[in-house]
């Protein structure tokens, strides 16, 4: 017996399934799974419409898909630790994190997502897709909707105010304009 939900999901996410197959054949590099991977996302948006229907299921459609993709890409890079097998046959020396490095290292961390938060939207948004999502700038520009070149200046800015803010505790500062020492300029002629 269908339900008012299995009618919505008919008429408002079923309709899009072409678009969202050739979507996942483009993004995803494994075309075995794209199916599977479909299948995933339909079970999710429909769990959640369950909960409360998305004022734009289009939209939602395509962001469960892409944060599916990342999600699977995230835990395709987490070895096991099964996988490592016994580190004393790879003669591997282990560092054991004294308390000081594990407290300096979070304090790096906690200033690192701070001055992240603090980035302009945009500029943010680029560093996350660039660094985290590891897209390629083309990537990231198509899914920005913007230019190659603008990527290209927010990534640079993102990561200048990031380093500024690890290296100095706060965002990079222009050097000030100064004059040599010694000499002193009147009416736009040097006087020494």
């Amino acid at each position: 017996m269908r339900t008012a939900l299995d009618d919505w999901f008919i008429r408002e996410i079923l309709i899009h399934e072409a678009s969202l197959s050739a979507y996942l054949r483009r993004s995803w590099s494994r075309p075995d799974e794209v199916h599977d991977l479909r299948q995933e996302i339909y079970v999710r948006v429909y769990e959640a419409a369950g909960k409360a229907l998305p004022t734009a299921p289009k939209s939602f459609l395509f962001a469960t898909a892409r944060h599916l993709m990342t999600d699977r890409l995230r835990r395709g890079r987490v070895v096991s630790i099964e996988a490592v097998g016994d580190l004393d046959a790879l003669h591997v020396l282990v560092d054991e994190a004294c308390p000081e490095r594990v407290c300096g290292g979070r304090q790096v961390l906690r200033r690192l997502a701070e001055a992240f938060d603090r980035l302009p939207d945009r500029c943010r948004e680029v560093v996350w897709l660039r660094r985290v999502e590891e897209l390629s700038q083309k990537e990231a520009a198509m899914r920005m909707g913007i230019s190659e070149k603008t990527v290209e200046k927010h990534l640079a800015k993102g990561m200048r105010l990031l380093a500024g803010a690890y290296h100095g505790g706060g965002p990079a500062r222009p050097a000030a304009a100064s004059q040599p020492t010694g000499h002193r300029h009147v009416d736009g002629q040097r006087q020494d």
